[in-house]
């Protein structure tokens, strides 16, 4: 099922010549009217935190991040030919699944983060500073997608009735002064009693030591991301965070993850009410292959083989949904939506330390505990020493029983020889593709991170796609790297579309690098 119905809405939501209407503010109210409970403040960061991934929405949820970060990042792939068999899995790229990454940000999260910050700003720094981290961990996942937005100019109208982007590299530089800055004054919260965030924390409960660790994590993540784009950058910000007192994530506790209670996980309606996902080849070849415990805690056995998990490859033909409907279906799941694991930010130190910078610690050390904490995540300690130390397992060979040119056999490219165990003296390429495979697996089901880390690195080795209907813009050996401007933003902003594709350095299309995307 894709959202149809709700488009009309939020392309106007999203509509950047709205910009004067936003800042009007439909939150608006008198400074009298602000009650104790900070009810007016919290309840618009309740929706931003919705907003990152649209929680209570399946039909949003679907085409803002299924079909695309949760597909192009392996984890997922769909039994349904939607448009006869011509879509984002087979990169015929479809604006009307692609915009939604875009209104939701700028319909929900930038004008809900603005408004807060407009109102507690010299008043309730706590507020203003919760307002910037969670401006950061939705944005940069737009950035993520398009390159070029639209941020530290956000309702700014030009003379020509333009909106300006901002280049990938100076969206990102803005997203590190918000966090420090954020982090700065949350940090000073730490050490007080009040926990004026409680009633509206969907995440951690009013602990402000707790987002002062996410902030840290969110901030390496940030750094790690543009290493190749700008070293002495990323060095500086990863720094920053690794010797930060407080720390990062470090026990599944920590996990960055939305309560979307009572309402039902959006990924469990798209799987068994409408049938539209299932396991994806790479995870099947992977973790069947590593003998991964973790494994029944993500999908559940296929009805094509007892005893087995089946996953479905990227960009196949696909004649009917019959055809692939009995493959593995997704394992029962929260009432959370996950974001951001503290496994992630072992891993994440893990690279760090590859690279030197101070306050990473041990490598192997790093990668280790990472792996530790993702299977204490699923209660698997007891199963942990025996996988750490096996070094003969790899992926598995991948066969697709029901059309054998979709195969991927032992002697193709695109399978994965690295295992497990870590290796102090393999070479720096086999450490990062150990430490981004155990990151992949771990990450699981957030798709839209794993899918920018397989861009930024090339690992896990993933399998290309069979069917290309890109018309030559998506090269099948390079995959997908992003995804194009919604067509929206060319009818009501142009100018200011035209300048961001200068920023951008390349058509806009799919096969187009962002800035910290290197080859």
């Amino acid at each position: 099922m894709i959202a149809a119905s709700c488009l009309g809405g939020l392309l106007l939501s999203a509509c950047t010549k709205n910009f004067e209407s936003i800042n009007e503010n439909p939150y608006d109210f008198n400074e009298d009217e602000l009650t104790p409970d900070l009810k007016l403040l919290g309840e618009p960061l309740i929706q931003t935190m919705l907003n990152i991934v649209v929680s209570n929405d399946p039909a949003t949820a679907q085409v803002q991040q299924n079909l695309i970060g949760d597909v192009y990042s392996g984890y997922m792939m769909t039994p349904t030919p939607f448009e006869s068999n011509r879509n984002n899995t087979t990169y015929d790229l479809l604006d009307n699944w692609n915009n939604h990454v875009w209104t939701i940000a700028y319909g929900n999260v930038m004008p809900n983060c603005k408004f807060v910050q407009e109102k507690s700003k010299g008043r309730y720094s706590d507020f203003y500073a919760w307002a910037q981290l969670l401006r950061v961990a939705a944005m940069h996942r737009v950035s993520d997608v398009y390159g070029p937005i639209i941020y530290t100019r956000y309702g700014i109208i030009n003379a020509d009735r333009s909106v300006d982007y901002d280049t990938q590299q100076d969206a990102y530089n803005a997203f590190f002064q918000d966090l420090s800055a954020a982090i700065d004054t949350l940090t000073l919260y730490t050490t007080r009693s009040q926990k004026n965030f409680a009633p509206f924390d969907l995440a951690y409960g009013g602990d402000y030591t707790k987002w002062v660790k996410f902030a840290n994590s969110l901030r390496l993540r940030l750094a790690i991301r543009i290493s190749k784009a700008d070293p002495d950058k990323a060095r500086q910000e990863g720094e920053a965070a690794l010797q930060h007192p407080l720390g990062l994530l470090t026990t599944a506790a920590d996990n960055f993850s939305i309560n979307i209670s009572p309402v039902t996980h959006p990924l469990y309606v798209i799987c068994y009410k409408w049938n539209d996902i299932r396991m994806g080849a790479p995870m099947e070849s992977i973790m069947t292959g590593y003998h991964d415990p973790r494994l029944p805690s993500y999908f559940v056995y296929s009805d094509v083989r007892d005893s087995s998990y089946n996953g479905i490859r990227n960009g196949i033909n696909i004649s009917s949904r019959d055809t692939y409907n009995g493959f593995s279906k997704l394992a029962p799941l929260p009432s959370r939506i996950q974001l951001m694991t503290a496994a992630e930010a072992w891993f994440l130190k893990a690279e760090a330390a590859l690279y030197g910078w101070k306050g990473a610690g041990d490598a192997g050390s790093n990668y280790e505990q990472g792996v530790h904490t993702s299977f204490a995540q699923y209660q698997l300690d007891s199963e942990f020493a025996e996988y750490i130390t096996n070094h003969s397992y790899t992926a598995r060979p991948y066969t697709d029983p029901r059309n054998p040119a979709n195969n991927v056999p032992a002697s193709s490219p695109c399978l994965s020889n690295i295992t497990i165990q870590w290796d102090n003296t393999a070479t720096t390429a086999q450490k990062l593709e150990r430490i981004i495979t155990q990151k992949w697996i771990a990450m699981f089901p957030e798709g839209e991170e794993a899918w920018a880390e397989f861009r930024r690195t090339g690992y896990p080795k993933l399998f290309p796609v069979v069917l290309n209907y890109s018309n030559g813009k998506i090269p099948t050996e390079t995959f997908i790297r992003r995804i194009a401007f919604p067509q929206l933003e060319y009818a009501t902003n142009p100018q200011g579309v035209a300048r961001a594709l200068q920023a951008l350095g390349g058509p806009d299309n799919g096969g187009t690098r962002l800035w910290w995307d290197k080859p």
